[in-house]
């Protein structure tokens, strides 16, 4: 049987208050995420893809190489964390996206993100 890498995600968001203009629909947030290889076989992050979703359905789609200018090689048991940001025009809204990653045989893996809220402090219940 063949291994596979195998990722699992721990993310922590916060809203930047003096990054935001909500006089202007304009709400910034950042997110940290923490990737662990949880697999068996190390794997090189290729390229990332999120689909952005606010609290009026507006969607827009981020998509490129690595993430922060990165391209980590995760090996298993080990972690890698970075920190990015995101804009949008409501209050709250979603993230969600994948990864791609490329194991060192040179086959690539597609590991989905489970979407994320991004919300002001307190605006939840």
């Amino acid at each position: 049987m063949e291994s596979k890498p195998l990722f699992t995600y721990h993310v922590v968001t916060h809203y930047i208050e003096d990054q935001s203009q909500p006089d202007q629909d304009r709400y910034a947030f950042s997110y940290t995420i923490t990737i662990r290889n949880v697999g068996t076989v190390a794997a090189t992050l290729q390229s990332r893809r999120w689909l952005i979703t606010d609290a009026n359905g507006k969607q827009s789609e981020v998509e490129g190489p690595g993430v922060v200018g990165k391209h980590p090689h995760i090996l298993p048991n080990d972690t890698f964390t970075y920190t990015s940001g995101a804009v949008i025009e409501t209050e709250v809204g979603v993230m969600q996206g994948f990864y791609l990653f490329e194991d060192n045989a040179g086959q690539q893996h597609q590991s989905d993100i489970p979407p994320f809220r991004l919300a002001i402090p307190n605006i939840l219940h």
